[in-house]
């Protein structure tokens, strides 16, 4: 048994069988195994859905290694177990924005405030392939683990990553932010005091989103990155750009085992799958 794999949920509806290709993909993609989970009430109802699963993915790819497992239980339970040793842990979900999305994709909300790793719930008709930017949403300096895998994320797929970041992000020290707000000395008169100060605010949200992911620069300097500060609602924009995005990935913000609110739009709402990467 591997513990280097990655982990799919499945229960034979066709939203499952996306969530089952896009596994599929993310396996080829990291060179590991694929386990394909079906959480049932009886063990034996599980056979022809996990042998129909197993099938599929050895006729188009008879060389990568698939592994079935039928767990007793409810599906978030399980899946968060299967999180636990998985790089990566994928899901579909029937939610198509509105009320029933609210309703059917319960799921995946549950179990993306319960996930130990990175969860990747499959939303949208996108195929998985590459050449469609990664897009990264920073609420703040706790998702530095989100910004290092869609780092790698971008990588693995030899695409662009766009970042947009909050404006009201703060993650350096008031001495740092002193220097990076200071003026220079001026011959040419400040018309407005108001004027200034918005300036001063704007080369400091810029230079503190620089700052968080100027290691990650160094580290993959063949990422070609796009970077801005957002203005206006974070997840809105995240909304808007993920049209055009192959993966949203943003930070699992947690707090009393709920998701935060750009969390639950974009679960909700996504035009492309979403991965949520536990914060800190």
């Amino acid at each position: 048994m591997t513990f280097r794999h990655v982990a799919v949920g499945v229960d034979g509806s066709v939203v499952a069988v996306r969530a089952l290709d896009w596994a599929t993909e993310e396996a080829l993609r990291r060179g590991t195994a694929l386990r394909i989970v079906y959480a049932v009430t009886d063990r034996d109802e599980a056979g022809p859905v996990l042998a129909s699963a197993a099938a599929r993915v050895h006729q188009r790819h008879p060389d990568l290694p698939v592994e079935t497992r039928a767990v007793e239980g409810g599906t978030v339970r399980a899946m968060a177990r299967e999180s636990e040793r998985a790089v990566l842990t994928v899901v579909g979900t029937r939610g198509l924005g509105g009320v029933t999305g609210l309703l059917v994709g319960s799921v995946s909300l549950r179990l993306a405030a319960h996930a130990h790793g990175p969860l990747l719930v499959v939303r949208g008709d996108h195929p998985c392939v590459n050449g469609r930017e990664v897009l990264l949403g920073l609420e703040s300096n706790a998702d530095a683990d989100a910004a290092a895998y869609a780092f790698q994320e971008a990588e693995r797929r030899g695409t662009r990553l766009r970042v947009l970041h909050s404006a009201t992000h703060r993650h350096i020290t008031s001495e740092t932010h002193r220097h990076i707000t200071s003026e220079p000395p001026s011959l040419v008169p400040v018309v407005s005091p108001d004027r200034q100060r918005k300036a001063r605010n704007h080369r400091a949200e810029e230079a503190v989103e620089r700052f968080s992911i100027a290691r990650l620069r160094e580290e993959c300097p063949e990422v070609d990155v796009d970077s801005r500060a957002v203005r206006t609602g974070l997840a809105h924009a995240l909304l808007a750009a993920s049209s055009g995005a192959g993966v949203v990935i943003i930070g699992a913000h947690r707090r009393a085992g709920r998701l935060g609110p750009v969390a639950h739009t974009l679960l909700h709402h996504s035009h492309c799958p979403v991965v949520l990467v536990p914060t800190a």
